[in-house]
């Protein structure tokens, strides 16, 4: 009997059908800069149109987010959430996103499901001007199982070297406004699973405070805050992106030394997802604020002079605390919680 690679597990061809389906989608994405996309060895894009740049470039997963989508058999905003979430996290220091690559590994390559991701993948990418310009598909029997997968993505931006936003200028008495989340975004999601469930059955329930299923909170894809924020730069001195972490893990990394951050958790909606995980797993506090967004997906500090206009510009926004000097160890204080925050993230 011959041995073959589909035989082992590996359909080549199948794949190739596949790839030619993300293709599509990747194309509507395209600029008259990129050179070469999908397809080729790699992707090729003439870099135009800056004085100085700097390029800035980010990684990250949708981590086991993707359980859920597994288990309800919905694949089509995951690919939203990994674009988003890297695109968030390079525009913390004023970087537009040029370019994103994804990488997909699979027990066994599922169209129908590819299909899905890409469709997100390039919807995002599309929403935010960006090029969808390579990945990879690896089909890997015996390290993943049944529907197990992995979503990763990769993006590159530009920004002027003058125009680099890295809180430098931040000082004490500047305001700390929040921009809501969707939900718990890309993290968190061990600790929600656990005490939520993670079958079919568990997560089509409806919970009190919810207007829809637990499964459909969970799933609600990654915000981008790119294209509300880009216009306001100009009166930006540091952005935070709260990812894993959560408010005081990643408010800090923009402070300067010396300072920290004086919020008060009675100033914005806590989301009903984060209350009803909490309640369920009998979850402390401290651990709340250490694992999830707790409805704050994007922090920014400006001037006081500035915050009217940019509440103004910004749907949801809210004042949620200022800059102090630091003292002790705290870099971050939450009022209302009484959680503080003890040493330095």
């Amino acid at each position: 009997m011959k041995e073959t690679y589909a035989g082992a597990g590996v359909d080549i061809d199948l794949k190739s059908r596949v790839i030619a389906k993300i293709s599509q989608h990747a194309r509507g994405t395209l600029r008259p800069e990129v050179l070469s996309g999908v397809g080729f060895f790699g992707g090729l894009y003439e870099f135009k149109g800056y004085k100085n740049a700097v390029l800035v470039s980010s990684v990250d997963g949708v981590g086991t987010k993707l359980k859920i989508a597994a288990a309800l058999g919905k694949y089509d905003t995951v690919g939203i959430d990994i674009v988003n979430h890297c695109i968030n996290d390079i525009f913390t220091c004023g970087a537009e996103p040029i370019f994103f690559l994804d990488y997909i590994a699979t027990g066994k390559v599922v169209p129908e499901r590819l299909e899905a991701v890409a469709r997100g993948l390039a919807g995002a990418c599309k929403e935010a001007g960006c090029v969808l310009i390579g990945g990879e598909t690896a089909e890997m029997p015996g390290v993943y199982h049944g529907d197990d997968f992995d979503l990763v993505g990769f993006v590159v931006g530009a920004v002027e070297k003058e125009a680099i936003i890295m809180g430098g200028s931040i000082k004490a008495g500047d305001a700390i406004i929040g921009l809501p989340s969707s939900g718990l975004h890309t993290n968190g999601y061990s600790l929600a699973r656990k005490i939520l469930g993670e079958t079919r059955e568990s997560l089509n329930k409806h919970a009190a405070g919810l207007d829809r299923t637990i499964g459909e909170a969970l799933l609600e894809p990654h915000r981008s805050y790119y294209k509300p924020l880009r216009p306001l730069l100009p009166k930006i001195k540091g952005m935070a992106h709260i990812t894993g972490s959560g408010i005081v893990g990643n408010v800090p990394r923009t402070l300067p030394k010396e300072l920290a951050a004086r919020l008060d958790s009675r100033r914005w909606e806590i989301p009903p997802i984060f209350a009803l995980i909490q309640k369920k797993g009998n979850v402390d506090t401290e651990e709340m604020y250490r694992v999830f967004n707790m409805g704050i997906g994007m922090v920014i500090v400006a001037a006081p002079e500035n915050v009217a206009s940019m509440k103004k510009a910004l749907p949801g926004a809210r004042v949620i605390g200022e800059v102090a000097k630091q003292a002790g160890e705290a870099r971050v204080i939450i009022d209302g919680t009484g959680y503080r925050q003890d040493k330095v993230a």
